[in-house]
């Protein structure tokens, strides 16, 4: 231990370079740390694995919201009307029916859900989004989605990292890779409850792009939002100077024996994140704080409600993230929309737990300014059938569903592609995930193409050898 203390001494501070600014005055030692602290923060900045990229061409957004709703939302019965589901109710499907997950289903199923149109866009919503109706004039829809699996664990990976097979870095990960994050002392990709199931952590991991490109998890499905806490971030015991010291040594520790081993990209990950765990000592605190928060903005999130507080939570912190840098934020409304059954009453109930805060999200974005240069991204996995399974539920349904997406340079009030007359499938100005990926990044300033990363002798991306930018939905 001596020896390794020593060393770092020598490192830092020789004793002749003590005694010859000792001599100085120790007004000049105190000069020296001051202007050493702007350069050492200045050369953080420039050189870290964070610092901010410059993107391939102008973007139209900064930063990414994502509202994740795991478990597949239906779309016949949210944002894709079909008068032909209502009068042809119980009857069969009049065409062949694809591939399904999980048990057979039977004749088609109306919308328990009245669907009224609204704004000047004209835009169909279901009784289900009162709060959200008001807000079709800012959003795109994109009503003809699709993927390419129907399993929740293969859908969730697809959606999330391009690859519903191997295990490939999220889509945040390359995003914070390629654009680095604005605010050095918090992680550039935060996940807020993050689902641990059909996949984990592998949805938002970084996989072998280097480890300070992983999302960072909030608390978890189960947790509610406001215990939710990023754990051991103050440190009351130790003084700040104490902790640097402390640090110091054993990132002294850490470079001897990586220049001994060679590279070696868990070891360099850890020193990283050591270095940003210390960062975040001075801005996370404030950041999970929402007492500074007025209460008419509690009020529009609804937290002064039981059945919107969570998930109001959980959207006013990714406003308050993405306002101070973090540069994507992913919420998750977690698992519970796969209705195979009870659609009448989870659907209802899962919907009055979101639809004010979403609504509230873009309000509040835009009251700010942000909304601009912030894209906010609501969808799931996959949409559901248009007939029954069993008699109130409908099953997995790859081949269609929508998204809708506010803000960061997309047209608002358009409705972007359609699905059959039933909404089965998708058959207009088709968009997989690969799209949306390509879109998103094209968005943020970066060519989907050129954003690659050399691993076991190929360059990956997260499109893989797929994806088009979906040029009919940019503003």
């Amino acid at each position: 231990m001596n020896r390794h203390w020593n060393s770092y001494l020598n490192k830092t501070l020789p004793r002749r370079e003590l005694l010859r600014v000792s001599s100085a005055g120790f007004g000049a030692v105190a000069l020296a740390g001051l202007l050493g602290g702007e350069l050492q923060a200045s050369e953080t900045r420039a050189s870290g694995p964070l610092a901010v990229k410059p993107p391939h061409f102008r973007p139209r957004a900064r930063r990414v919201i994502f509202l994740f709703m795991h478990g597949g939302p239906s779309h016949v019965d949210t944002f894709d009307y079909k008068p032909l589901l209502r009068r042809d109710h119980g009857k069969p499907l009049p065409f062949k029916r694809p591939k399904v997950v999980s048990s057979e289903t039977f004749n088609l199923l109306k919308s328990p859900w009245e669907f009224k149109q609204y704004g000047q866009s004209g835009a169909w919503v279901s009784d289900l989004f009162p709060e959200f109706s008001k807000q079709v004039d800012n959003v795109c829809f994109i009503r003809s989605m699709w993927g390419s699996n129907s399993r929740h664990g293969g859908a969730l990976l697809e959606l999330h990292t391009g690859s519903d097979t191997f295990v490939r870095p999220s889509m945040g990960s390359w995003i914070t890779y390629g654009l680095g994050s604005e605010n050095q002392s918090m992680p550039g990709y935060i996940t807020i409850c993050p689902t641990q199931s059909h996949g984990g952590a592998n949805n938002y991991s970084s996989a072998f792009l280097p480890a300070p490109y992983a999302g960072t998890p909030i608390g978890a499905v189960g947790i509610k939002a406001k215990d939710a806490r990023i754990p051991y971030i103050a440190n009351s015991q130790t003084p700040r100077d104490i902790q640097r010291m402390e640090l110091d040594f054993a990132q002294c520790l850490n470079r001897e024996q990586l220049e001994a081993t060679g590279p070696d990209a868990a070891l360099e990950g850890r020193i990283e994140a050591l270095e940003l765990a210390f960062r975040m000592q001075s801005e996370a605190p404030g950041l999970q704080d929402i007492s500074s928060e007025s209460e008419a903005t509690r009020k529009l999130y609804g937290l002064d409600n039981r059945i919107t507080e969570d998930f109001g939570r959980q959207c006013l912190m990714a406003r308050r993230l993405s306002e101070r840098g973090v540069r994507f934020v992913q919420v998750s409304h977690t698992y519970k929309w796969d209705q195979h059954a009870d659609l009448l009453r989870d659907h209802a109930q899962n919907a009055r737990e979101v639809d004010r805060p979403i609504s509230a999200l873009i309000v509040d974005l835009k009251a700010r300014g942000l909304l601009d240069d912030t894209l906010v991204i609501w969808g799931g996995e996959f949409g559901r059938t248009p007939t029954a399974q069993g008699s109130d539920g409908r099953d997995h349904n790859p081949e269609a569903f929508t998204y809708w997406l506010a803000g960061g340079g997309v047209k608002p009030g358009l409705q972007y592609g359609a699905t059959d007359d039933y909404g089965y499938y998708s058959v207009d100005r088709k968009v997989h995930f690969h799209d949306l990926h390509a879109t998103i990044l094209h968005l943020l300033g970066l060519d989907h193409k050129r954003l690659t990363y050399k691993y076991a002798g190929r360059d990956f991306r997260l499109t893989d050898v797929h994806g088009e930018v979906v040029e009919g939905i940019l503003a």
